[in-house]
């Protein structure tokens, strides 16, 4: 049994978007990287956002927004947006 170390929760807009906008193939592979994110939220492919507080990790075309507060060892997972040209505009 493995250790898990970081707490993570979906906020609300995340939560919608996997219910609605994510395609089921794209979902299970989302929820996969989500719930790797409880043995380390800094590992994949992670890229801080210019001037932007928050961090996101790339699963195909979709983005996984989210916060850490690496005090209380919690992750907030933000938002799951696809990545288009305005994506972050």
């Amino acid at each position: 049994m493995t250790a898990t170390n970081w707490t993570v929760r979906v906020a609300g807009p995340a939560e919608r978007s996997l219910a609605k906008q994510v395609p089921h193939r794209d979902r299970d592979r989302i929820l996969e990287a989500i719930d790797q994110m409880r043995q380390n939220p800094f590992a994949g492919d992670i890229v801080r956002l210019k001037d932007y507080p928050i961090a996101y990790r790339r699963v195909g075309n979709w983005r996984i927004l989210f916060d850490v507060d690496s005090d209380a060892r919690i992750v907030i997972v933000q938002a799951v947006v696809r990545r288009t040209s305005r994506t972050y505009s």
